[in-house]
């Protein structure tokens, strides 16, 4: 599948062209290293619902990776030759499945397929240096990106993937892989019903109408936090639109106290996985002025911490800056 058609995904850098993968038998070479990284505790089992993952051999990669081209999918490189580097499957699966179908999990088990291990050996190198296993990937519109080498443990992989699908959204990557349910699932599990329509506008490209669904399921229950994190992630895209990426940060860069100007360079940094830096800049903003400047700064700030999610510790740490920088 040629690469050069499609443009690598906003706040990912480092994609490698595939475009030799799944072609004619390639002669047997030698085997990658095994890179620990970070290990965690036994892999607990998880239900995983069928078609979430899907096992790439020589024969079936190409359509693999097609399919990434509308869902967001996650590449785990492994070797059976390395039985402990399946637990990084184990554990991006158990990210996956908590993910309903948003994300597509693609393994390679490199020691049992030759052509994949010749493929895949100069993407190695050239996103971490070395050829070794396990390693993750992003896959946008068909496009690899480093992600992380080694084994990581299970919260460092969400927020790596949480990212990945922040940029996946960003460039309209917002298909979702149609699973299967499991025994004892039932209709309890379905989206409520405006969830489901926000889901749907997105995947239309109708960012407006999936504002209008949020904000309907908040007024029919203010309680509702998926709905408002929803709501905060439409109204970046809403806002990131159409920006020139280059002319925001030069004007960013001549102003630091330009307060319109460091809020859209946040939601950008935001957008391209950045959380760090779009908070530092608001923080530093917060502390440097004073009256609206300020306060529209802060405001700024509040609404980037929706987005991320009150569950990431990014967050945490931000509202801690936050409150210091005020009081």
């Amino acid at each position: 599948m040629p690469m050069s058609e499609t443009t690598p995904p906003t706040g990912i850098r480092g994609a490698v062209d595939l475009s030799s993968v799944g072609g004619s038998p390639a002669p047997a070479t030698s085997a990658p290293t095994i890179s620990h990284g970070v290990a965690g505790g036994p892999p607990t089992p998880a239900a995983v619902p069928a078609g979430l993952v899907v096992e790439v051999d020589a024969a079936n990669v190409q359509q693999a990776l097609t399919r990434t081209v509308k869902i967001p999918g996650v590449l785990v490189l492994w070797s059976s030759a390395h039985p402990q580097t399946r637990e990084l499957v184990d554990t991006v699966t158990r990210v996956a499945a908590s993910l309903e179908g948003r994300v597509l999990v693609l393994t390679a088990d490199l020691t049992a397929s030759p052509e994949l291990l010749q493929a895949f050996q100069p993407l190695l190198v050239q996103a971490f240096g070395q050829a070794s296993v396990p390693a993750t990937f992003g896959l946008l519109q068909g496009q690899p990106v480093p992600l992380f080498p080694g084994i990581q443990p299970e919260s460092e992989v969400r927020v790596v993937i949480d990212q990945l699908l922040q940029a996946a959204v960003q460039n309209g990557v917002t298909g979702r892989v149609e699973l299967e349910s499991l025994p004892g699932e039932d209709e309890q599990d379905a989206l409520p019903p405006l969830h489901q329509a926000a889901y749907d506008a997105i995947e239309a490209g109708d960012l407006d109408g999936a504002a209008a669904a949020y904000q309907q399921a908040l007024s029919e229950n203010p309680k509702d936090g998926e709905a408002e994190v929803g709501l905060a992630q439409v109204r970046l895209m809403q806002r990131t639109q159409g920006i020139d990426v280059a002319a925001a940060r030069a004007r960013a860069a001549a102003d630091p106290g330009d307060v319109e100007a460091a809020t859209i360079v946040a939601d950008l940094d935001v957008v391209g996985g950045h959380v760090e830096d779009a908070f530092t800049r608001l923080l530093d903003l917060v502390r440097a002025s004073e009256g609206d400047a300020r306060d529209r700064a802060r405001t700024h700030l509040v609404g980037l911490f929706a987005v991320v999610g009150n569950h990431d510790e990014r967050v945490r740490a931000g509202r801690t800056a936050l409150m210091s920088a005020l009081f």
